[in-house]
């Protein structure tokens, strides 16, 4: 059974009509299929899909990115990769059921695969808790970005959470450090780490995993640091303030882009990733292929600091470079040329206005 969002009514009608002229079954028993119909009829139906998905605002996106029916990182890591090996446990707790870890294969190279996995129904949902990560999740990340760290394996996650989880039992184990920890982590790997944002990116616990070299998303995903309806309850106490939030907020693909937060939008079927999962899924596989083979001949180095750069850009022009001082270890902040004339004038701005001054009187003197 088919699951719609609430700007999909007409569509809803229009695919019961189909599915009742696909019937062979009249009112007066057994009837000729009118396949001229269905057809015009299906035509309808992607012109009214490309119409409404082409203007969807950010709060429509977010319902989107929440679909029950959009594919999970489950059906992903099935589809993209061959010879998985899944791995349970943290050493320390238990195993935490909202991520899916393991060792596998794409494009005959091994890579770390870390998915955040919601649930498909009702029951799995509850055992994964909804895609919200505890502790001792995380801290299985950490174990495992580790290991491949020291095997030179790349890693890949899937992102896909409301956030991390909020409860007594998960902040008396240690979330908050447990999720500083993951980030330090991932940032301090020397190995490529790519990250697809599949679904909700939401707070800390998807930046836990997504502190990577390349940050992709689905068309119709977001990232945020917290929900529109958590942040509409706190600016405004009015939680129906979702839609202002979520546009204020700017967590759609095509806004992160534009702010050079994420490296890629990856775009999605016609009505959303849920109605052509397989051609995503290829998608996603040629767009983790294109990325990996990227980093080839980067070394170790070059991987951290590419990464290590890439999150010190984020709200700056040029972002860090490398020293070119051989004494001055680190990096060095490179500001744009527009910039530093900029702030060259504004630091000389006496100087200036005084030959400016000299250059005026100088003109009138000329002209009289």
């Amino acid at each position: 059974m088919k699951n719609y969002l609430d700007f999909e009514k007409e569509i809803k009608a229009l695919e019961q009509e189909v599915d009742g002229l696909k019937s062979p079954f009249g009112s007066e028993g057994i009837s000729e299929v009118d396949t001229s119909k269905i057809k015009n009829t299906q035509q309808e139906i992607n012109n009214k899909l490309e119409e409404i998905y082409s203007n969807l605002n950010s709060w429509q996106r977010t319902q989107v990115a929440r679909h029950e029916d959009r594919p999970k990182a489950n059906f992903y890591i099935k589809k993209i990769f061959s010879q998985f090996t899944l791995i349970s446990g943290d050493r320390y707790f238990g195993d935490d059921k909202s991520v899916i870890a393991g060792f596998g294969q794409i494009d005959n190279k091994s890579v770390l695969i870390i998915g955040q996995e919601k649930g498909e129904d009702l029951n799995s949902r509850i055992e994964r808790n909804f895609g919200m990560m505890r502790p001792e999740g995380y801290r299985k990340c950490i174990r495992l970005m580790k290991l491949a760290d020291r095997f030179q394996i790349p890693v890949v996650s899937f992102i896909d959470t409301p956030g991390a989880y909020p409860g007594i039992g998960a902040e008396q184990r240690g979330q908050a450090s447990a999720i500083a920890n993951s980030i330090e982590c991932c940032m301090s790997l020397t190995v490529p780490n790519i990250s697809v944002i599949i679904g909700e990116g939401g707070s800390g616990g998807a930046i836990a995993l997504a502190s990577s070299n390349k940050v992709i998303m689905l068309e119709n995903s977001i990232y945020s640091v917290i929900s529109p309806e958590g942040c509409a309850s706190i600016l405004w106490r009015d939680p129906s303030k979702s839609l202002q939030a979520a546009e204020a907020m700017k967590l759609t693909a095509k806004d992160l882009l534009k702010l050079k937060i994420i490296d890629e939008v990856i775009p999605e079927p016609l009505g959303g990733a849920h109605r052509d999962p397989d051609a995503i899924a290829s998608d996603i596989k040629f767009s983790i292929i294109k990325n990996l083979k990227n980093f080839d001949n980067f070394s170790k180095d070059e991987i951290y600091d590419h990464r290590k750069s890439k999150f010190l850009q984020i709200g700056r022009d040029q972002g860090f470079s490398k020293s070119s001082n051989l004494g001055d270890v680190g990096l060095s902040y490179k500001d744009s040329i527009f910039n530093k004339l900029k702030s060259h004038i504004f630091k000389n701005k006496y100087v200036y206005g005084g030959l400016g001054l000299v250059a005026i009187v100088g003109l009138i003197t000329l002209m009289t």
